[in-house]
């Protein structure tokens, strides 16, 4: 009898994996276009966890941002969670808007500008000439095809700076800020906030009196038009979706840790928050 009972467990616990493994099939596959960059990353990877919570496959394609925005106007990506807006990435927005559609804001209180280690004596972009020599006449950057790297040109302008932007990725440039601090030395480098690099050490957003980077910004999530009607519950998720400064610094914080795993970061991350989550799942 308990032999039996015991059997009759087993096959209903696999039938319900069954089950739950066809409704997620059913459900679809979500496709995500992300940027490596820290916010990106960590704000992908939460949604990706909880709407895989709610069933659905989800598979994540990093991309330039350019390629990024394209990819959810062409429909090849359903959705993004990075839009910086309205000065970043004004530029894709302008070209698209009429192929995408805009979720509204995800995060609030973004900020951009050129930041330098605390000690530095530089207080405004202004200052950069005065100090080009001891930053190796350049401002160390990003990608090529972020705003912010746009932005900066526009700043050099702005300002007369006879330094040069340097391009290269979130990584690099974060590894220089980490040179340089260590070493004691001078550095400009493209800043964003939220970004972990505030957390880890001690610097500050050089003045900008032109205001050429703008006030705050605020980050949006980006649809592909024909989402909600393919797939509401998941279109219901993504339109939900809001967090903190803070709480997407806690998840970016947890990537920095060597050989972590963003994803598994984000899931972990999740399950701990649950409460703030269930506001976005749509009520069943």
């Amino acid at each position: 009898m308990i032999k039996k009972s015991m059997q009759f467990s087993t096959l209903a616990l696999a039938m319900g994996l069954a089950v739950s493994t066809a409704q997620a099939q059913d459900k679809g596959t979500v496709h995500l276009a992300y940027v490596e960059w820290s916010d990106a990353v960590a704000s992908t990877n939460v949604v990706r966890a909880v709407l895989e919570q709610a069933g659905f496959e989800v598979d994540i394609t990093s991309l330039s941002a350019a390629a990024m925005w394209q990819s959810v106007a062409t429909g090849d990506a359903d959705a993004m969670t990075t839009a910086w807006l309205p000065t970043t990435h004004a530029d894709y927005y302008e070209r698209l808007k009429d192929q995408v559609v805009d979720l509204g804001v995800s995060l609030d209180g973004t900020k951009l500008g050129l930041v330098v280690p605390s000690s530095s004596e530089m207080e405004s972009i202004a200052d950069i000439n005065e100090y080009a020599d001891g930053i190796d006449g350049k401002i160390t950057g990003i990608d090529p095809g972020a705003g912010i790297m746009s932005l900066t040109e526009e700043v050099i302008e702005a300002y007369d700076l006879d330094v040069n932007l340097q391009s290269g990725s979130g990584a690099t440039m974060t590894a220089a800020l980490q040179d340089a601090v260590n070493n004691d030395e001078d550095i400009v480098v493209t800043g964003w906030t939220p970004h972990w690099k505030f957390a880890r050490w001690d610097l500050k957003y050089l003045e900008d009196p032109e205001n050429v980077f703008g006030g705050a910004e605020q980050i949006h999530t980006i649809a592909r038009i024909g989402l909600e009607e393919d797939m509401p519950e998941a279109y219901a998720i993504l339109d939900a979706f809001e967090w903190t400064p803070e709480e997407m610094g806690e998840v970016q914080l947890m990537n920095q840790e060597e050989g972590s795993d963003p994803y598994e970061n984000a899931k972990k991350w999740v399950e701990e928050n649950q409460d703030l989550v269930q506001e976005w799942l749509p009520e069943s």
